[in-house]
This record gives structure tokens, sequence and C-alpha cells, in this order.
């Protein structure tokens, strides 16, 4: 077991379970602090603002500033910002937390010319927003997605996630999106960045071995699966990828 400078920390299975907090939770966040390791939260969720998410972790006892907050729809803005600073126009669709990390970015969101199409969860989603998606992309605008999240959980069960959303205006318009989430490994490299980190100074924790385990994997960050969400230990069985470390819970994890 190495040492290392920062931690990047999924939130939902690894932080709380929905609403319920994950109960070794805290202690860990506390632990960091303690020894002054920074860290970022990291998540698909594109549909929340970071205060939003910072006031949820504060309430159920999870220590955490807006800043240690970083979303799908930051690492988006970030992205459009370096490899198309002249943009200025995006039609999105969207929730709150997307568009305000747009709108914090300088950029235009508006259904006039588009340059950008940009995709996130959007539960109020009709056929306008997915046609006039479609059709800036078919005439060349950058098509991105926060994630290729297929469905998400509910009490109701499995509900259409992201992933089915940017997968329609694909299928529509024949042009492949560029995914900024995990399992994607752009969102870790950016976060990486914003932390000062190398890749190897880094360990990612998360509880699912296909998108957090993943993610870490493709951008070559050590990583820590967690059994307190989706993953079980009988799914790295044959799996070809495979995390660094693994622990039942946070408090088992042992600091170098």
């Amino acid at each position: 077991m190495k040492s290392y400078k920062a931690y990047l920390i999924d939130l939902d299975g690894t932080m709380y379970r929905g609403n319920q907090v994950i109960k070794e939770a805290p202690a860990f966040i506390q632990s960091l602090r303690e020894r002054n390791l920074p860290f970022l939260f990291l998540t698909n969720n594109s549909s929340l603002t970071p205060e939003q998410i910072a006031e949820k972790l504060n309430g159920m006892g999870v220590s955490c500033e807006p800043a240690e907050v970083y979303t799908t729809s930051l690492a988006a803005a970030e992205y459009i910002r370096r490899v198309k600073p002249e943009a200025r126009r995006v039609f999105t669709i969207g929730e709150t937390g997307l568009i305000q990390a747009l709108q914090d970015n300088q950029l235009t969101v508006t259904e006039e010319e588009p340059e950008i199409v940009v995709v996130g969860i959007d539960r109020k989603i009709s056929y306008e927003k997915l046609a006039c998606a479609s059709l800036a992309a078919q005439k060349g605008a950058l098509f991105l997605s926060t994630n290729p999240d297929r469905a998400i959980p509910t009490e109701r069960g499995l509900v259409p996630g992201n992933g089915a959303i940017t997968m329609a205006i694909s299928y529509a318009s024949g042009v492949e999106p560029q995914f900024v989430g995990k399992p994607e490994p752009l969102i870790v490299e950016l976060a990486l960045q914003k932390l000062g980190c190398s890749a190897e100074e880094v360990l990612l924790v998360g509880d699912n071995l296909h998108t957090d385990i993943a993610a870490g994997v493709r951008a070559n960050v050590d990583t820590l699966l967690v059994y307190t969400g989706i993953t079980t230990k009988e799914d790295l069985t044959g799996s070809k990828i495979l995390p660094t470390y693994e622990a039942n819970h946070l408090q088992e994890w042992k600091f170098a």
C-alpha cells in the first residue's frame, strides 16, 4: 500500500445511498482533513450544482465545501473551454447543474445556431428538445454528453438515464457523442488538473466496478473499490477491470 497525496471520491454508493448516509463516510472525510489530504467528490450527476451537493452532504454529516465537488457539468464546461475556446452558443438538454455550469463559463444556452450540443439528464425531456439536438449535431455542432448511464435506479425500479437520452439523439443524427463522465477517463484527467496532482499521486474511491474503477484504470489512477454500493465481490470474478485495492467499507482503509 502506497501513500497518496490526494483522493477522488465517488458519491452515490460510496458516501450515501439515495438520501441515506453510509455510516463510515463522515469519519473517512474527517480523516482526510486531519491529514491535510486534498480531495474532490467526483460525480456523474449533472443535474445538481456543487452548492446543492455540498448542502446534501453536510446535511448527512459529511463535511464538504462546494469547491470540493466536481461534477460532469463542470467537466463538460471545462472541456468546451479547452477544445473550442471561441465557441459561445450551446444547445443544452439538462437541468440546473448543467445550465449553471455552462453559463458560469460565459456560454450562452440557446437554440439559435448552436456550435455545441451538451446532453445531461433532463426529467422534462421533450420531442422538440431531441429534435433540436439531433439537427444541431447533423449540422456539425460538437456533440457532448455528461455520462453514458443507461438507467437510474429509483424506488420504482430502473428508469431511463442520460445515456438513453444521448443515444436517442445519436441514433437519430448518426453522430457519435463524446462522453465526459465515468467510465471515460476525461473527467478524471480534468479533476487531476484541478487538484494539481499527477495520476500516480491520487487514489480514486468508488463502489461501481464499471464506472468508478473503470475510469480510474483508463486514467492510470490507482483505485479503491468499496462494497457499499453496486458492485459485489462476486462481480470481480472473470472481470477484465480490477481495482488496486478492495474494502468492505471505508473504515477498513488504512492510510499509509
